[in-house]
């Protein structure tokens, strides 16, 4: 019997879950890929803020809860910052770059963008970062998959994009990249450069199969970024950031919140046990509302 894969149909998720396909047949599981279309997917021009919450996962997990199929692969930024009832993260492949990219024509960095440069990207996160860099640039807001955002910035519709490093890699189009911004710069977003195996929660033994190809330093990383944003209380439409790191036994977490226009950021971090990375999270969302964050979030949704 092959085991049922549910994923978004874009060059880059049919990538992703051929890599877990392949980890997974390396052991002896047969593998099948089934193609799901997402909201976001059916509505690409639409802004992703307008779309809610988990937008890009919805409908797969419900074909999952359905049993329609057995597993389901996802960018782990696309899930909403708490689980879905019902349904665990199995297991956690080895995170690639989680660094967002700068994508232009010519090969120029961020600074050396003229002003009045435009910069594509449908990311308030992004955006704000962007505007927080007073670099007198224009951002444009711009959907699509990779290659729909890479033509039109070839086209000439934009100066610049902004696309996370991990996806170029992917996608072999890490070339493409003129310059890996530095999380100072620009934090990322919860989960990016993860994927994620999800299956329900009463497949138990299904999950011990899965959880042989967990990445352990990666699971406590995004466990850690993704309470943080649960207690937060926010997801991808909001211009929250974090990104977390491990030697193996400790646990360093930086996160952010930014307003829209970039004019203020909240931002700081904490170290804890990778035993415990969801405590850290939530102690570092606690320390950043104490610090003002929740200001800015509501600020983000009026």
């Amino acid at each position: 019997m092959k085991l049922r894969i549910g994923t978004r149909g874009s060059a880059l998720a049919t990538a992703q879950t051929a890599l877990v396909a392949a980890a997974l047949e390396g052991r002896g599981v047969d593998c099948e890929m089934v193609t799901i279309r997402t909201l976001g997917d059916q509505h690409p021009d639409r802004p992703a803020v307008s779309l809610g919450v988990g937008a890009f996962v919805r409908e797969i997990e419900a074909a999952l809860l359905a049993e329609r199929v057995d597993i389901a692969v996802h960018s782990a930024k696309d899930l909403p910052g708490e689980p879905t009832p019902g349904l665990m993260l199995a297991a956690f492949m080895p995170r690639e770059d989680p660094r967002d990219a700068l994508v232009t024509r010519d090969g120029i960095g961020l600074r050396a963008l003229a002003p009045g440069s435009v910069v594509g990207t449908g990311s308030p996160r992004r955006r704000a970062f962007l505007l927080a860099a007073h670099l007198s640039l224009v951002v444009r807001d711009l959907r699509g998959n990779v290659d729909t955002r890479i033509r039109k910035l070839e086209a000439g519709g934009v100066d610049a994009l902004v696309i996370a490093a991990a996806g170029l890699e992917r996608l072999g189009l890490a070339h493409r990249a003129a310059e890996r911004l530095d999380p100072t710069v620009m934090l990322p977003a919860v989960g990016q450069g993860a994927v994620v195996i999800q299956c329900r929660c009463d497949q138990s033994r299904l999950g011990g199969r899965l959880s042989v190809v967990d990445h352990p330093q990666t699971r406590a990383a995004v466990e850690a970024e993704r309470a943080f944003l649960a207690a937060l209380g926010g997801g991808c439409q909001r211009p929250i950031a974090a990104l977390a790191t491990t030697d193996g036994t400790r646990v360093l977490l930086q996160g952010a919140v930014l307003d829209p226009s970039g004019g203020r950021i909240v931002r700081d971090q904490a170290e804890g046990d990778t035993t415990e990375p969801a405590e850290l999270g939530r102690r570092l969302a606690a320390r950043l509302l104490d610090l003002g964050a929740g200001e800015l979030l509501a600020e983000a949704v009026r």
